[in-house]
C-alpha cells in the first residue's frame, strides 16, 4: 500500500537517507509529527490533534484476508508480503493464515466462507496494528490512519522454533525466542494443518537439568511436547496485556 499508493516510503529516503524499498526503511511514517504555522514572523503556531500531537502518517495496517473472493474474482495472482523488518513469527504466521485461506477458496468457497473468522483470528496473533482495507475499495476518508499512538496490538509472544522432531516419548530440542514456564499453555504452529495447545510440563537445558522456566534467549532447550511437532513449527503464547 504505502509504495503503490500513499508514498509513505519515500518519507524514509527523504528524511533519513535510509531506503525502504532495500530493506533499510526507517518508519518515519510512524514518527510524532506537528503541523506549524510559519507565516507570522517570530510566532511559533504549533497545529496539534491534541496535547500529545498527531500520528499523521501513521497507517493502520492493510488486510485483506477476508476479502480473498473480491482478490480473485478481479484476477490477482500473486501476493506480496510486507515483510520488511518482520520477525519470522510474523512472517509465518500471516503467509499461512493466507496459504489456507486462498487453497481453502480454491478447494469450496463455502469453505473459505465458513472459515473466514478463523482466517482473521489467525493474522491477528501476529504482532500488528488494526486493519483497514485502505484503497481497495474507494478513496480513503481517514478511517484509514491511527492518529493517537504508534503502538501495536501484540496478543502473542513468539518463544520458540522447534529443531528437530519430536522422538518416540514426544521429547524435541527447541530454540527459545521468549520466556516460557511449565504450567503455561501454549500453542504449537506447524507449517501445515492446525495449530494445537498444550501446557508445559518438562523443560530440560543443555545439560539435561531440569529447569522451571525459560529465560535466556536463543537457549536450546528439550521440551514435552503431548502431540508430535515438526522442525520449523512455532511455539507462541497468549498474553493477557495485548499492547
Amino acid at each position: 500500500m504505502c509504495i503503490s499508493y500513499s508514498g509513505r516510503c519515500l518519507l524514509s529516503n527523504y528524511l533519513s537517507g535510509r531506503d525502504a524499498n532495500k530493506g533499510a526503511c526507517a518508519h518515519p511514517c510512524r514518527w510524532k509529527y506537528h503541523l506549524v504555522e510559519e507565516t507570522r514572523p517570530g510566532e511559533y503556531m504549533p497545529i496539534e490533534e491534541n496535547e500529545r500531537g498527531t500520528y499523521i502518517y501513521n497507517s493502520k495496517d492493510l488486510c485483506m484476508i477476508d476479502h480473498i473472493p473480491d482478490l480473485v474474482e478481479a484476477g490477482v495472482v500473486s501476493l506480496k508480503i510486507e515483510g520488511r523488518m518482520k520477525t519470522p513469527f510474523y512472517v509465518g504466521t500471516v503467509i499461512k493464515a493466507y496459504r489456507q485461506a486462498i487453497d481453502d477458496y480454491f478447494e469450496d468457497p463455502a469453505k473459505y466462507e465458513q472459515k473466514r473468522e478463523y482466517y482473521l483470528d489467525e493474522v491477528s496473533k501476529a504482532s500488528h496494528r488494526d486493519y483497514t482495507t485502505a484503497f481497495y475499495y474507494g478513496r480513503p476518508d481517514g478511517n484509514q490512519q491511527v492518529y493517537t499512538n504508534n503502538s501495536y496490538i501484540r496478543p502473542y509472544d513468539f518463544i520458540g522454533v522447534v529443531q528437530e522432531a519430536s522422538d518416540a516419548e514426544g521429547y524435541a530440542w527447541i530454540e527459545q525466542r521468549n520466556k516460557f514456564s511449565v504450567g503455561e499453555e501454549i500453542e504449537v504452529m506447524p507449517a501445515k494443518g492446525p495449530s494445537f495447545s498444550i501446557t508445559v510440563t518438562e523443560i530440560y537445558n543443555e545439560a539435561d537439568e531440569s529447569v522451571e522456566s525459560a529465560p535466556h534467549p536463543q537457549e536450546k532447550l528439550r521440551v514435552k511436547f503431548s502431540q508430535p511437532v515438526q522442525p520449523f513449527d512455532m511455539m507462541r503464547k497468549f498474553l493477557s496485556d495485548t499492547k
